[in-house]
């Protein structure tokens, strides 16, 4: 592709030399599993985030995982979530033994419905995960407002948002416990996974923190059934280099959305909303296709293909209607999450992507909407 929709190799062509320093102080100290980088990455991402602790596991699905099981939930409780997420959100509740139990979303957010959550709410359910998604907060006050009334658990998804912030405060300090995930292609990524888990509770961190590593406190003295999941060394000291970047990458995401959303026609292929109440990080710049003949999303991406510009479909298909979750919800339950997966499109950008770039795949669907 002339404009590929997502290229690593320019960031790390602007911080190779200090990447190659921090795996080489790694390598240099030989101490490769929570170490000293670990500990400085943990310290450092809750204080940029505002939480009191952040604890490095290896992956956002195992962080959201241990979330869910340091908070006491298992077999037989429920888990409100939305449809229109990664499937490691569902996974990691039945990872945890919990039962998964979806609702709808509102189409301009593409993020949690307040109204939806609350009709799923059974007296088995014991905690709800409000995603953010593409980058962009959930409404959380509503969100928040219902779950304290129903003395429901809290745990923020934020695999896609690093940095995104509702009412002036970054997410993954509003709720019980949140999770981040430090893959690769993520606003901070890692070179291989990552993740973390993050709280302002001393007893929830210190849980997760046993639980990441086979229960133990003292080694080879599990105090509970734990498992095995750290963020290692050679990971953290990656993240800690790109945690100092991550505002201004986060800026250049925002502009480069931002001359997107002012050449964008808007007449069948309609931009992301960002919410009033939401700074969105543009993980990713998600328009919403019109349904008609010869101008749906599918027509776009050909469209786009044809001159070389790539695109992708984040995510193609609502997790109730897949296979392996087919159980959840009937087709036709979730009409707006439905929608959605038939009308996204995801449209390139990262922040080293050329402005020229973006102006060039403007006029594309300028031409495309003609």
């Amino acid at each position: 592709m002339k404009i590929p929709f997502f290229d690593l190799k320019p960031q790390y062509a602007s911080i190779k030399s200090e990447i190659d320093e921090a795996t080489q102080r790694v390598y240099a100290g030989s101490w490769f599993i929570l170490g000293p980088e670990t500990e400085a990455f943990e310290n450092e991402f809750a204080q940029y985030i505002g939480a009191q602790y952040a604890v490095g596991v290896n992956s956002g699905t195992d962080a959201l995982h241990l979330a869910i099981r340091a908070l006491g939930i298992s077999k037989g409780d429920e888990i409100i979530t939305v449809p229109n997420t990664a499937v490691a959100t569902v996974a990691a509740i039945e990872m945890a033994g919990a039962t998964p139990v979806l609702c709808d979303v509102n189409a301009d957010s593409m993020t949690m419905n307040a109204d939806s959550f609350a009709a799923a709410i059974t007296d088995k359910t014991r905690a709800v995960i409000p995603v953010h998604l593409f980058g962009q907060s959930a409404e959380l006050d509503p969100i928040i407002g219902i779950a304290r009334q129903y003395k429901l658990a809290i745990i923020e998804d934020c695999a896609q948002a690093h940095g995104a912030k509702y009412q002036g405060q970054r997410v993954g300090t509003f709720g019980d416990i949140a999770a981040f995930s430090f893959y690769p292609t993520k606003n901070l990524g890692a070179y291989g996974d990552g993740g973390a888990v993050v709280t302002n509770d001393a007893r929830l961190a210190e849980k997760v923190k046993l639980l990441r590593q086979y229960g133990w406190r003292t080694r080879y003295e599990s105090e509970m059934s734990g498992v095995n999941t750290r963020l290692d060394e050679l990971q953290a000291a990656i993240l800690r280099v790109k945690l100092k970047h991550l505002d201004a990458w986060n800026t250049a995401r925002r502009e480069r959305a931002a001359i997107y959303t002012e050449l964008l026609p808007n007449k069948r292929v309609h931009p992301p909303a960002e919410m009033p109440y939401a700074e969105h990080v543009f993980h990713l710049y998600v328009t919403q296709c019109d349904e008609d003949a010869g101008a749906s999303r599918e027509y776009l991406a050909a469209f786009l293909k044809e001159r070389e510009i790539g695109s992708a479909i984040q995510y193609p298909t609502p997790i109730h209607l897949q296979p392996a979750y087919e159980a959840l919800a009937p087709e036709g339950s979730l009409p707006v999450a439905e929608k959605l997966a038939r009308t996204i499109l995801s449209l390139p950008l990262y922040p080293e992507l050329p402005l020229d770039d973006v102006r060039t795949v403007a006029d594309a669907i300028r031409e495309f909407e003609l």
